[in-house]
C-alpha cells in the first residue's frame, strides 16, 4: 500500500471457461469468456464474493445503524425533495426576473434557465437524519455573483419557510447558509460561459471549466467530485451501505470534520470508495472490515487516489508532491477525482493524525471481534468520551447577544480553530492538541463566574497583589469587557485537548499561541466588517477535574457512561504516566503592552499571560515541595 502505482483507471482481465454466470455488474460475459472490470489505479485484491456469514454480519450492521435513528423516513424524504423543488421554481423565476432586469427580450428570457444540483452526503445517498443539503446553483453567463449575493438573497428572504438566512461572501468557497421549511441548505453559486444552462448538461466534462474563475471553479468542485465518486464504485448501494457505518464511527469518535484538522464526508466517501474498488463482490460488513484492515496499515504520507491523475492543462494547479513544494508537506493525502484533483486533507495536522490513525487500528481491532463474533456493532459506534482523553485543557468561549450574529462568529472561530492548533503544535513540550469535534453551549454560570473574576482580577492588578498560584478557578486569557446578561446571549465552546511531551521540568507560556489566534479572528472579522458589538471571545485553561463546571450537565453524564481507553492505549496517560507531570495553576499578569496581546482595537480585551509549570514528580524532593505550595 505504500506504493503510488499509475495505470489506467479501468483494466480488463479475460479468462477462458466453459460456463459463464454473470452475478456482479462489474463483470461481463463475451463468447465462453468472462471479462472483470477493475475500478482505481490498481487491480482489485480480491473477487472474492461473501459467504453466508457475511451476509449476516451485514444484516446486523444495518440493524445498528437503524438503531441510532440514522435513516430518515418516507415523509422525511419526501420533504427534502418538496424542498429541492420549491428551490429550483424560485432559481428559475430568479434567473428570469434578472435577465429581464438587464434588458434580455422577454421571450429570450422565457427560455433562459439554470440548475440546481446537489453534493456531499445527500448527492451520495448517504446524508443522516436531520443533515444538511449541499446545494450548487448554476447560473448562465449574465448572471454574476453580486446578484447571487443581492437579489437572491432578497428572494430568499422573502420567503416564509426560510430562517437562518445569512451569507458568506468572503469565504474561501462563497456560500449562503439558510433553513428552508426545517431543511439546512448551503448554497454555492457558480457561472458558466453559456447562454442558458439546458437540463442534458454534463458537469463531469472538465471543458466547462475553460475561462472560469477560482471560485466558480471550486464551487462547481463539490458536485463534479460526487458524481466521479459514484461512477468509481463497483456496486453504489454497498458502497453507501459501507460509507454510512464509516460516517457513523467517524461521527461517534471525533474524526468527522474538516475544518478542525480531521476528515469530512468527501474525504471518508474517497476512503471508501478505494476499498470497493479493492473488494469489488464483498458486502457491506466486509468492507467495513478490510476499512480498517487498509488504512491500519497505510503509509502515510502515500496519497489515496480512486483514478490516475490528469491534467488537461486548463490553468489549475493540480495536486503533485513532485511538483509542488506545499503539495509534499501534506501528512494524509486523499486526491479528489475531478479535476482539478486537490488533497481533501490539506486541514491535517500532526495532532489530528495522529488521533485518526490511533483511532483507525482501534476500530480495526474492534471489527475484529465483531467478525469473529465475539463482539456486536454498537461497540464501534461507542466513542471514548472526550473529558476523559486528556487531564489539561483550552476552552474557547464565544457569546454574542443576537443569533445571526453568533453564528457568523461562530463559523469564523470554527474556521480558524485549526490555526490555535497548528500554533499550539510548535510549542516543543506540546505532543497533541486536540479539539472536539462537538460544539458545546456553556453553562450560564461559565459567564457569571467570570465577570466575578475579572473584577477580583482588575482589584488584584490595581493594588499590585500577586496571584495565587493555588487558585483552581479556571484561567482566563481575556480582561474584562462590556458585561452582557448570560441569558439573553447566544454561547458556544470549543474544547481542546493537551497532551504534553515528557519532561523533567519545564515552564509553559501559551500566551502567544492563543493572542495570535485571537488576533487573527479579530483580523479577519474586520476585513469582512462583521458587527463586532457585545462579542465575547474567551480562551481559558481548565484541568480536567474542573471540566464539570463549564460542561452542560448531561455531557458531563453522558461522559461517564463511555468506554475509557484503557492504560495502553490512553493517548494522555502514555506519556504522562512514566513522568507524572502535573501542572500547576499559572499566575496571570497583565501583558497588554507585550508581543502577542490583542492590537489597540481590542483594548477592552487585553491578554492575560498563561504561564503553565510542568514539574516531573518522579522526585520525591519535586513532590513533596509542590504539595506544600498547594
Amino acid at each position: 500500500m505504500s506504493t503510488l502505482v499509475t495505470v489506467r483507471q479501468t483494466t480488463t482481465t479475460t479468462t477462458s471457461t466453459t460456463t459463464a454466470i454473470n452475478t456482479n455488474n462489474n463483470m461481463t460475459t463475451t463468447n465462453g469468456q468472462i471479462s472483470m472490470h477493475s475500478y482505481g489505479i490498481t487491480p482489485p485484491i480480491t473477487m472474492k464474493g461473501p459467504d453466508p456469514s457475511d451476509i449476516i454480519a451485514t444484516d446486523d450492521l444495518e440493524e445498528s445503524l437503524r438503531s441510532y435513528d440514522y435513516f430518515e423516513s418516507d415523509a422525511e424524504l419526501a420533504l427534502r425533495v418538496d424542498v429541492m423543488s420549491k428551490l429550483d421554481g424560485l432559481v428559475q423565476k430568479w434567473i428570469r426576473d434578472v435577465s429581464i432586469a438587464k434588458n434580455i427580450p422577454i421571450e429570450t428570457a422565457d427560455t433562459v434557465t439554470g440548475r440546481v444540483h446537489t453534493f456531499g452526503s445527500y448527492r451520495l445517498g448517504v446524508h443522516s437524519k436531520g443533515g444538511d443539503i449541499d446545494t450548487l446553483l448554476i447560473a448562465p453567463r449574465h448572471i454574476d455573483r453580486t446578484d447571487f449575493f443581492t437579489t437572491f438573497i432578497e428572494v430568499l428572504r422573502r420567503q416564509p419557510e426560510v430562517c437562518d438566512l445569512r451569507a458568506i461572501e468572503d469565504a474561501f468557497v462563497p456560500v449562503i447558509k439558510l433553513t428552508f421549511d426545517g431543511i439546512e441548505l448551503d448554497i454555492l453559486f457558480a457561472r458558466l460561459a453559456l447562454s442558458t444552462i439546458p437540463s442534458t448538461f454534463d458537469l463531469k466534462d472538465d471543458k466547462i471549466l475553460l475561462n472560469l474563475d477560482q471560485r466558480c471553479v471550486r464551487s462547481l468542485n463539490g458536485s463534479r467530485v460526487a458524481d466521479e465518486i459514484l461512477n468509481l464504485v463497483p456496486n453504489r448501494e454497498t458502497f453507501k451501505s459501507t460509507l454510512r457505518a464509516i460516517k457513523l464511527w467517524a461521527k461517534k469518535n471525533g474524526l468527522y470534520s474538516n475544518a478542525l484538522g480531521f476528515f469530512g464526508g468527501v474525504t471518508w466517501a474517497m476512503l471508501v470508495a478505494r476499498i470497493c474498488q479493492l473488494y469489488p463482490n464483498a458486502v457491506a460488513a466486509t468492507l467495513v472490515h478490510k476499512f480498517f484492515t487498509v488504512y491500519s496499515l497505510w503509509e502515510w504520507p502515500t496519497p489515496v487516489l480512486l483514478k490516475p491523475i490528469n491534467d488537461p492543462q486548463y490553468g489549475f494547479s493540480v495536486w503533485d508532491s513532485k511538483v509542488n513544494a506545499f503539495d509534499r508537506h501534506h501528512l494524509m493525502p486523499v486526491i479528489t477525482p475531478a479535476y482539478p484533483q486537490q488533497n481533501s486533507t490539506h486541514n491535517v495536522t500532526r495532532s489530528t493524525q495522529k488521533i485518526i490513525v490511533q483511532e483507525i487500528k482501534r476500530g480495526l481491532n474492534i471489527v475484529n471481534k465483531i467478525i469473529s463474533s465475539k463482539g456486536e456493532w454498537k461497540e464501534l459506534f461507542t466513542g471514548i468520551s472526550f473529558i476523559e482523553r486528556y487531564k489539561h485543557y483550552i476552552i474557547l468561549l464565544l457569546s454574542a447577544p443576537d443569533q445571526n450574529q453568533y453564528l457568523e462568529w461562530s463559523g469564523l472561530v470554527e474556521a480558524k480553530i485549526r490555526l490555535l492548533i497548528a500554533n499550539l503544535e510548535k510549542n516543543m513540550y506540546i505532543e497533541i492538541a486536540h479539539v472536539n469535534s462537538d460544539k458545546y453551549t456553556p453553562n450560564e454560570s461559565v459567564f457569571q463566574n467570570q465577570q466575578q473574576t475579572n473584577s477580583a482580577s482588575t482589584k488584584d492588578d490595581s493594588s499590585n497583589t500577586k496571584s495565587s498560584t493555588t487558585n483552581d478557578t479556571p484561567q482566563s486569557t481575556k480582561s474584562p469587557s462590556s458585561t452582557t446578561n448570560p441569558s439573553s446571549t447566544f454561547s458556544g465552546m470549543w474544547i481542546v485537548g493537551l497532551q504534553f511531551a515528557t519532561a523533567s521540568k519545564c515552564k509553559l507560556d501559551l500566551t502567544n499561541e492563543i493572542c495570535t489566534f485571537l488576533n487573527v479572528v479579530y483580523r479577519t472579522a474586520a476585513n469582512s466588517n462583521m458587527n463586532r458589538e457585545n462579542i465575547d471571545l474567551d480562551a481559558r485553561y481548565v484541568r480536567q477535574r474542573d471540566l464539570h463546571t463549564v460542561l452542560p450537565k448531561d455531557v458531563v453524564a453522558t461522559s461517564s457512561q463511555s468506554p475509557r481507553l484503557s492504560k495502553t492505549a490512553s493517548i494522555d496517560d502514555k506519556s504522562e504516566t512514566n513522568t507524572n507531570l502535573h501542572l500547576k495553576r499559572p499566575k496571570l499578569d497583565s501583558t497588554s503592552s507585550e508581543p502577542g496581546s490583542i492590537p489597540d482595537s481590542d483594548s477592552e480585551s487585553t491578554a492575560k499571560r498563561v504561564k503553565l509549570e510542568l514539574i516531573n514528580e518522579s522526585s520525591p524532593k519535586t513532590s513533596e515541595s509542590d504539595h506544600t505550595t498547594e
